[in-house]
């Protein structure tokens, strides 16, 4: 049976160790003038100009991930009432009251996310499992879309290796019947976000020893 995960980005699953699982977001600030379309599930970054954005490119781009992106909230410059969201369009704020994001960014949150291939290297659930503790990038991290607002972001099989610069380093297969076709894009993965920007480490760009997978 063909799997029916599609796209949705990263979803907070658990966390790791015995921690409690609160799912809880902070609130960070997006650029009124900001016209990067953000997603629910999407990977997100800090600016220096004390701001987030979404990740500058489809595979992840280089910048630490500062965690994944819930929703915002924000003035209308139409109607001038509070709008709640599961995603910033990009325009239609006004710019004398702040654009307030929501962000899971704990270092220690797992995601789940949905492949978005198959290889021929990783077709069957053994080979998948296999690839737990290896590192992984994005396909289509930086797009989604402006009918559900969720992220397009999927896991890229085909990037699974030791590279401590990937952004997602691999910690589970989720056991689900509806998305078990190892054959096919949709079977659910367990991550955690390597080079984390609030890690104890202080992640940077180039990754560490921590990050590198085995």
């Amino acid at each position: 049976m063909a799997n029916i995960n599609g796209a949705f980005g990263l979803r907070p699953i658990g966390k790791m160790g015995q921690n409690t699982n609160s799912t809880g977001a902070t609130e960070y600030r997006i650029a009124s003038s900001n016209t990067n379309a953000i997603y629910q599930g999407s990977p997100v970054i800090p600016l220096a100009a004390g701001v987030i954005d979404i990740v500058g490119a489809a595979a992840g781009g280089t910048v630490g991930l500062l965690g994944v992106f819930w929703g915002c909230e924000y003035v209308s410059s139409v109607t001038g009432e509070k709008v709640f969201s599961n995603y910033w369009p990009g325009t239609g704020a006004d710019s004398n009251f702040p654009v307030k994001a929501f962000v899971y960014d704990d270092p220690a949150q797992l995601f789940l996310i949905a492949t978005s291939n198959v290889v021929a290297a990783a077709n069957t659930e053994a080979e998948v499992r296999a690839a737990v503790f290896a590192n992984a990038n994005f396909a289509d991290g930086d797009t989604g879309s402006t009918v559900t607002g969720l992220s397009d972001a999927t896991l890229d099989l085909d990037t699974i290796a030791t590279t401590d610069t990937l952004n997602m380093r691999i910690m589970g297969v989720l056991d689900d019947p509806e998305n078990s076709d190892f054959t096919v894009a949709g079977v659910g993965i367990i991550v955690r976000l390597n080079n984390h920007f609030n890690s104890p480490n202080g992640a940077i760009a180039g990754g560490t020893v921590s990050t590198t997978g085995v």
